[in-house]
């Protein structure tokens, strides 16, 4: 019997919070999807039927937080990433930081800068110079926001972005 996709996408999201929630109390190379599945009420099949792996599982996850909090917060989603949302964007992950630092503790980094790609990267046939342009803000602002995680979000959201823009302005940086 086919599911329909809102129906798929809340099974999947009860998978990822399980083991969001098991990860808190284990490492996540130490969790098995048998306790995921547990966790979440569903069985083994309806992981696998969705996700190969559990980065997949926090990723959606993290794409899915970022869906609410735009339309929550009335953010124009575009197609691809502007200068102009760095301010969105640090909000946004001060709101979950501490899922964040739950990732980080675990070591599961790479699905915080995939999930950044999904959302913020394009998503259509873009042209050579906005591949690179894409791909130059995603790592710069993914190392600011992974510096920003390891202080603790000592800094405001506000203060990020201006960071960001300092960075972004400082010409007199010799690589």
């Amino acid at each position: 019997m086919a599911r329909d996709a809102k129906t798929t996408d809340y099974l999947k999201e009860c998978m990822a919070d399980a083991l969001i929630r098991l990860m808190e109390e284990k490492d996540a190379e130490r969790i098995s999807v048998t306790e995921i599945t547990a966790a979440a009420g569903v069985g083994r099949a309806t992981w696998f039927r969705h996700f190969n792996a559990k980065a997949e599982a926090l990723t959606f996850k993290l794409v899915r937080l970022w869906d609410r909090w735009t339309e929550a917060n009335r953010i124009p989603v575009h197609t691809r990433f502007k200068l102009e949302h760095s301010l969105a964007f640090f909000r946004f992950n001060h709101s979950i930081r501490e899922l964040l630092q739950t990732l980080y503790k675990n070591g599961m980094q790479s699905c915080i800068y995939d999930a950044f790609c999904l959302v913020m990267l394009p998503q259509y046939e873009a042209s050579l110079v906005e591949r690179y342009q894409s791909r130059f803000y995603a790592h710069g602002v993914f190392g600011l926001l992974e510096e920003w995680v390891k202080r603790d979000f000592a800094e405001t959201p506000e203060q990020m972005a201006e960071i960001f823009f300092q960075v972004m302005d400082d010409r007199s940086t010799v690589l």
